[in-house]
């Protein structure tokens, strides 16, 4: 049996952001949850570049960018290579449904 903690979980990104859209949010820009943010892993990542400037075994936060999917939203993030290294916390975000919008925006920060 399981309890309202647990199937209040069972909601999963893709179906969240599916409902703000139909509810007229923009969710291009949208923070997720913690519960959603933390809970589900991507089903595939399309796309993954990160620019280490210090060398392999650096543990300093380094300009990187990324898309992930999950269902069929893709999710592109990262920290812009033009803040140079070191810098801290992702700066850009954006959900969309264009898998081409999503590779394009995540390269064009980075390179």
């Amino acid at each position: 049996m399981k309890n309202s903690i647990n199937q209040a979980k069972e909601i999963n990104i893709s179906d969240w952001l599916d409902k703000k859209e139909a509810d007229n949010f923009d969710v291009s820009q949208i923070i997720l949850p913690d519960d959603l943010s933390y809970d589900e892993v991507p089903d595939e990542t399309i796309f993954f570049k990160e620019i280490n400037f210090d060398g392999i075994l650096s543990t300093a936060d380094h300009p990187f960018s990324t898309v992930e999917r999950f269902g069929h939203w893709y999710y592109c993030r990262g920290r812009d290579k033009a803040t140079g290294s070191h810098s801290s916390g992702v700066e850009w975000r954006l959900f969309t449904k264009d898998k081409e919008l999503a590779l394009k925006t995540a390269k064009s920060h980075i390179e």
